[in-house]
């Protein structure tokens, strides 16, 4: 099969790499301009390196719902396209018509839809603290992730999962699914089937302030926030008179004479780790990164700051 590939970071890679090793053509890979980095040096873009390294044309509309680019990659003639994590809305005349390719739009979506529609599903179902996720492949339609499903993958999350090994592991998967249906597809025998729209939940772009906690929530929805918000917008807490990013740590019970203090409290020192009072138990905190400072032991920031007081018959 022809196929056109859009995508804007590292998870449509195994996706790419999984249609080209099945035998499909990969007419060109559609992603996202550059941009600045470090040292003026442009962004890494992994699917746009991999498809350069493949010989693979590739193509960086600003906006793909631009006259000019609609034309360009339909002269492609690619007979699907394939979309995995791309970040901008595809229109209509791209997922099918007259013009529009032969099996239109496939998304290659990271959740178990309709659970998690939208631009944040790994970290809403880590947020949610989901016992199973997956990844979905549908025929894309105007709404947003609201296509019809061709093919499901459910996997189990463990309990200490963080969003960038759930996102790597979830890109094979969905590399995997991608060309079972694409071999359905091609023979006639894939089904679609409706979502169910009474099911769905969303999960919307993530913003800087989602990871901004205080320690009044119960311990594992920090925990939670902790896992998902890598490596953005990533949490930060109030510590030892300052707000830190906090960048490892664990729930843990409550210790003795801890109960009657409030949310906030450093509780005591654990080695290298701060134990710190929560809404409902305490938060062992083990590494933190002070503002335009380096990521360091819990234990050392606090050092480095006036001594926090100690409630009464803490450990």
């Amino acid at each position: 099969m022809r196929l056109v590939v859009c995508g804007s970071d590292a998870f449509a890679v195994p996706s790419l790499r999984a249609a080209l090793g099945a035998g499909h053509q990969v007419a060109a890979v559609v992603t996202a301009p550059d941009r600045p980095g470090d040292r003026g040096r442009a962004a890494p873009r992994p699917l746009r390196d991999e498809a350069r390294a493949r010989g693979i044309s590739v193509l960086q509309p600003p906006r793909l719902g631009a006259p000019e680019a609609v034309a360009a990659v339909r002269v492609l003639g690619g007979e699907a396209l394939v979309v995995a994590s791309y970040g901008q809305r595809v229109p209509p005349a791209l997922l099918g018509g007259p013009e529009g390719p032969r099996y239109g739009g496939l998304g290659v979506h990271p959740s178990l839809l309709p659970r998690h529609r939208g631009a944040s599903p790994i970290q809403a179902a880590i947020l949610a603290g989901d016992a199973e996720t997956g990844v979905s492949l549908m025929r894309m339609e105007a709404g947003l992730d609201t296509g019809p499903v061709l093919g499901q993958v459910r996997v189990p999350m463990a309990a200490t999962v963080t969003a960038p090994a759930l996102r790597a592991s979830l890109a094979e998967v969905g590399a995997a699914l991608l060309v079972d249906v694409l071999d359905r597809l091609r023979r006639g025998t894939a089904v679609a089937i409706p979502q169910d729209g009474a099911m769905a939940t969303s999960s919307p772009v993530l913003r800087r302030q989602d990871g901004a906690l205080d320690w009044a929530r119960d311990a594992t929805a920090i925990d939670r926030h902790l896992r998902a918000l890598q490596p953005w917008p990533q949490v930060t807490v109030p510590l030892g008179g300052g707000r830190v990013r906090l960048l490892a740590g664990r729930p843990v019970p409550l210790p003795a004479g801890g109960a009657a203090a409030a949310p906030g409290t450093v509780l005591g020192i654990d080695g290298e780790a701060v134990l710190v009072r929560t809404g409902d138990a305490a938060f062992r905190c083990e590494r933190v990164q002070p503002p335009s400072g380096r990521p360091m032991a819990a234990a050392a920031y606090l050092r480095g700051r006036r001594p926090p007081p100690v409630p009464p018959g803490a450990a």
